[in-house]
C-alpha cells in the first residue's frame, strides 16, 4: 500500500481540524462555508476556506480517503510545492464554476419576478432572512424556485473540487490505472473511469437529479470547475515538460 505523503498528511489533518472545530463552533461554517458572492454572508476568504469544510462524517471520510489515494502518487512525482499549487488552484477553480452557475441561476429567478411585477429590494430583503415567497414558484415553477433560492442561500463546502483535479491528473499521468471501485464488480481503467464520472456530473448538474433520488445537495458544478482546470493545468504542464526550472 502506497504511503501518504507529507503534503497529503498535512492536508488530511487541517481538514480534520476544520471538521472537528466546526462541531464545536457552528457559526464557523457561516463564516468558512462558499456562499454566493451577492450574499451578505459572503466573505473574500471563503473560496478558499470552503475546501477545508464537510457537511457530515461520510463526507469528509470520501474526500480524504480520494485525497490520500490519489494525492499520494502525484506527490510523489511532482513534490509538495507543485502538488499544492495544483491542488488549491483545482479548489478556486470549483469555487470559480459554482459562483458562476449560481449567478445565472439567481439573476434569470429575479429577472422573471422583477418581470412580474416583484421588487428587488424586497426580493433581496426577503432571502437575507433565510425566507422565500410562495408566489414565487407559480412563475418560477418548482424546479425554478429550488434552483433560485438555493443559488442564494445555500453554501458549498467540500474539497470534491480540488480532488476532481486530482483524478483529472491521475487519469493523464496514469490512464491505465485499475481502480477497484466499491459499487463497480470489475476494476476500471482511470481513462474510462474519469470521463465518466465528469459526464455523470454533468448530467446531474445539468437536470437537478441525483442518483439516490430527490434532491442531491451536491455541487455538480464545482466537480466540473476542479476537473476543468485540472485538466488545464495537466495539458500545459504537457505541453511544457522539458521547461525543468519551473519548480525549482
Amino acid at each position: 500500500m502506497m504511503n501518504m505523503t507529507e503534503t497529503v498528511k498535512q492536508l488530511i489533518i487541517i481538514n480534520v481540524i476544520f471538521f472537528v472545530g466546526s462541531m464545536f463552533v457552528p457559526a464557523a461554517g457561516e463564516f468558512l462555508s462558499l456562499f454566493y458572492f451577492e450574499n451578505p454572508n459572503f466573505k473574500v476568504w471563503q473560496p478558499l476556506t470552503h475546501m477545508f469544510m464537510h457537511g457530515g462524517i461520510m463526507h469528509i471520510f470520501f474526500n480524504m480517503f480520494a485525497l490520500f489515494s490519489f494525492g499520494s502518487a502525484l506527490e510523489q512525482f511532482w513534490g509538495g510545492k507543485k502538488f499544492i499549487f495544483f491542488y488549491i488552484s483545482c479548489g478556486l477553480g470549483a469555487a470559480l464554476l459554482h459562483s458562476a452557475v449560481n449567478y445565472f441561476s439567481f439573476h434569470h429567478g429575479l429577472d422573471v419576478l422583477i418581470e412580474n411585477g416583484f421588487k428587488q429590494n424586497e426580493i433581496l430583503a426577503v432571502m437575507s432572512e433565510g425566507k422565500y415567497d410562495t408566489r414565487w414558484q407559480e412563475l418560477l415553477g418548482e424546479n425554478g424556485l429550488i434552483g433560485f433560492v438555493q443559488s442564494y442561500m445555500t453554501p458549498a463546502v467540500g474539497a470534491s473540487g480540488a480532488i476532481y483535479g486530482l483524478l483529472v491528473a491521475f487519469a493523464f499521468m496514469f490512464p491505465n490505472a485499475e481502480l477497484a471501485l466499491m459499487f463497480i464488480p470489475v476494476p476500471v481503467k482511470a481513462k474510462y473511469f474519469v470521463p465518466g464520472l465528469l459526464v455523470l456530473d454533468l448530467y446531474l448538474g445539468l437536470t437537478g437529479k441525483s442518483i439516490f433520488g430527490g434532491a442531491s445537495g451536491i455541487a455538480h458544478f464545482a466537480h466540473i470547475g476542479g476537473a476543468i482546470i485540472g485538466f488545464i493545468m495537466m495539458w500545459y504542464w504537457k505541453r511544457n515538460q522539458f521547461n525543468q526550472n519551473r519548480w525549482d
